[in-house]
């Protein structure tokens, strides 16, 4: 197999190339919307090496495959991406969010970033629902299937119970104080 450069140059005047070959550019709403997710999933690799539970490695690295799967839609104008966000792969993680939910028993609001994985978990979170955003605003725009919709937008959900399962099985949980009356 041929090695193939990663410089083009094909960007160098501010446009690149969509998955459907589409040339936009690159400030453009599809771009920021699978770039923020490009940078969500940079994160992710950088969490997994905070976190000591195999099966929540496992999960994230399960999770950044899929988002390839919703960057590649996102990059694809007239609905021709061949491996499509589908209604299964929302409901799989509303499964492992219920899961990890039933075990923890949430009594109020958690100050987050009690240990440092579930601090980059936060950070997760947090690039996770501007991401959404960022989609929300190119569906204003352009057709975005409500499936990648609904996945997009249990992420930040996902990275949160995670945070606090690992703070919890830590015994490091904190719950916001009520102010002094």
């Amino acid at each position: 197999m041929k090695s193939m450069s990663i410089t083009t140059k094909g960007g160098d005047k501010g446009q690149t190339a969509l998955y459907s070959g589409e040339r936009v550019w690159k400030d453009n709403l599809r771009v920021e919307a699978y770039g923020s997710l490009d940078e969500l999933d940079a994160i992710m690799g950088e969490c997994k090496h905070h976190i000591n539970q195999a099966a929540i490695k496992e999960l994230l690295t399960g999770v950044q495959n899929t988002l390839y799967r919703v960057m590649g839609q996102l990059a694809t104008k007239n609905g021709s991406y061949p491996y499509p966000i589908c209604e299964q792969d929302a409901e799989a993680l509303t499964a492992i969010i219920h899961e990890y939910e039933s075990k923890l028993q949430l009594t109020g609001f958690v100050i987050p970033g009690s240990t440092i994985p579930s601090a980059k978990l936060d950070v997760c979170r947090t690039v996770s629902r501007r991401a959404e955003r960022r989609v929300i605003a190119l569906s204003h725009a352009e057709d975005i299937s409500p499936e990648l919709l609904s996945y997009v937008n249990r992420l930040s959900d996902l990275f949160y119970i995670l945070a606090r399962t690992i703070e919890a099985e830590l015994g490091m949980l904190k719950y916001k104080t009520k102010p002094a009356e």
